[in-house]
């Protein structure tokens, strides 16, 4: 199997229309890194419903203005990565918002991919005016260096936060980035 080169995927954003089309390559997505053993708030194994499910739920916050949604596509135009900003916030944290579901492919890891797509979400989060952003991620996993690298700062860690996706408990490092 062949690599793409980091300069072959395009990321973009996904409007309303784009983001209700992309719904089963986006399960796909999830489906792959959950199978992985990403600890992305799922469990093994996910039905194919469930995905599907949550990411309809992804395009109506999209349609509701609520979200961004970022792809990031290979040369043939294939999702094989995303990252969401959750810009709905309340009233007294409007310059706020949260990355999350950071997902890369199996198949397109280790080529910079999550790199580039943290790189877009904090440029959409300027093109939305938002000034701090805040994240999760599970505790000692190759996110969490990710996020060092791109000069988040660490928040703090809880114990047993969450589940991985086999049901063993994690830890869960929170970070945030001033822009």
């Amino acid at each position: 199997m062949t690599h793409a080169t980091p300069a072959s995927f395009t990321i973009r954003r996904l409007r309303v229309n784009e983001a209700a089309a992309s719904i089963e390559a986006l399960a796909d997505v999830l489906i792959d890194c959950v199978e992985g053993g990403a600890s992305v708030s799922f469990m093994q194994p996910l039905p194919r419903e469930k995905a599907l499910a949550f990411w309809q739920s992804v395009a109506e916050g999209v349609a509701r203005n609520e979200r961004v949604l970022l792809v990031a596509e290979d040369a043939d135009g294939a999702i094989v990565g995303t990252v969401q900003l959750i810009t709905a916030m309340p009233e007294n944290q409007p310059h706020r918002a949260e990355v999350a579901k950071m997902l890369v492919h199996r198949r397109a890891r280790k080529q910079g991919l999550a790199q580039r797509l943290m790189t877009a979400v904090e440029a959409a989060a300027c093109d939305e005016g938002k000034t701090v952003l805040v994240l999760d991620t599970a505790t000692g996993g190759d996110a969490e260096r990710l996020y060092e690298r791109a000069n988040w700062r660490r928040a703090g860690m809880v114990p047993n936060y969450a589940l991985m996706p086999d049901g063993a408990y994690c830890s869960t490092t929170f970070f945030y980035k001033q822009l």
